[in-house]
């Protein structure tokens, strides 16, 4: 009978819901969902097919455990209380690799970090018989939340966070992260039937994420993770057969309208490049083009995108006129919809109208928004 445990799949604040219905689309059970993360239900073969098929989490997380913690002495105990040799082999690497404290009365990471490797030491000296760990073998990286002195211990089974699909080697000045388009993109109603276009393509990472969602392309499929090498939990087979049902999902003859642009030539250039390392650079139509320039003949598309919003104190000059072009173009396009994510507050008093919804989304420590203008639905085809 195959183990199951609980698994911890971080995310973008505010994309909560967007990650669960990700997570039970793929066939996994909901146990939690927090800020900033939800927890579900699977066994090995889940921890596999969650860094392979989810979209917008950034990482996949065993959870090994929680308790309550007031002390640094209930943080060792209740570390060393947790079975560690059923996770950890006698030459694996493990160190505490992150820690973060909220409403907590232990809220130093070092000290955290240092006590728990400690603990975890202790306990596996017992249970190997062992004076000394040559960690000589695979990587078993912690991350630890603190949340009001409630410990919640998870082994990371991801390496560098799932944003990093392997594609995105030329970036923008200001690139959004590949899971926040992902998610972006899964708030709107857009699919590959309709028309896509970012005006503002940077590194192409909308274009490139709406053109892997059009061809059903999994978005780990071309990169490695931590957790193929924990051979004593995950057998190699688990790997294989992902990475085989991915390959029979994936459809790159789809017939899909997306279309990236950038006032930057240099800037096309590199989100081209960015495409063709996707493999998708045949559904995207690259071209160096001004805002001003902005068209489309056919109705009910959409501009998803994120303009500049002026980082620097001598570009937010700029924005007001920016701004009012971006609601020009928009106006002249005929039953389109427009989503934006930017810092500016008053894109909406230069856009021209009040947006239909606003979400407030965390971009890293910036706070942004998401203006979403909805245009009408196509009519049904009988």
């Amino acid at each position: 009978m195959k183990k199951t445990f609980e698994l911890i799949a971080p995310c973008h604040f505010g994309m909560e819901a967007v990650l669960k219905r990700e997570i039970t689309d793929i066939g996994y059970e909901i146990a939690s969902v927090e800020d900033g993360r939800v927890t579900f239900i699977g066994d090995d073969e889940a921890i596999c097919r969650a860094n392979v098929f989810l979209r917008t989490a950034e990482r996949v997380l065993l959870k090994v455990g929680s308790f309550h913690a007031e002390s640094f002495e209930e943080l060792f105990q209740g570390t060393k209380a947790i079975c560690w040799e059923e996770f950890i082999p006698q030459d694996g690497k493990f160190w505490v690799a992150k820690a973060s404290s909220i409403k907590s009365k232990l809220f130093s990471p070092s000290d955290i970090q240092s006590i728990m490797k400690k603990a975890m030491v202790e306990r596996l000296k017992g249970a190997y018989g062992a004076e000394w760990f040559p960690e000589t073998g695979s990587s078993y990286p912690l991350r630890v939340f603190l949340h009001k002195d409630e410990v919640t211990v998870g082994i990371d089974t991801t390496g560098d966070s799932l944003h990093k699909r392997g594609y995105r080697t030329l970036t923008s000045k200001a690139p959004i992260t590949e899971t926040l388009a992902a998610a972006l993109i899964m708030l709107t109603p857009w699919n590959k039937d309709r028309i896509l276009v970012d005006p503002f393509c940077g590194s192409g990472t909308f274009v490139i994420e709406a053109a892997m969602m059009a061809a059903n392309m999994a978005p780990g499929m071309n990169r490695s993770f931590l957790a193929e090498d924990w051979k004593n939990l995950i057998p190699r087979k688990c790997w294989y057969e992902t990475m085989d049902e991915a390959n029979d999902l994936l459809d790159l003859n789809v017939k899909v309208d997306i279309q990236g642009y950038d006032i930057d030539g240099e800037i096309v250039k590199a989100a081209r490049a960015n495409a063709e390392s996707a493999g998708v650079d045949h559904m995207i139509h690259f071209q160096q083009r001004p805002l001003t320039a902005l068209s489309h003949p056919k109705k009910y598309g959409f501009i998803i995108t994120n303009p500049p919003y002026g980082e620097r104190i001598e570009e937010k000059k700029n924005l007001p006129e920016l701004y009012r072009q971006i609601g020009e173009r928009y106006k002249a396009l005929d039953a389109w919809s427009l989503y934006m994510i930017t810092a500016y507050e008053d894109a909406e008093k230069y856009i021209g109208r009040k947006a239909d919804k606003n979400r407030k989304i965390y971009n890293g420590m910036m706070k942004t928004y998401f203006y979403q203008f909805m245009g009408p639905r196509p009519p049904r085809l009988r």
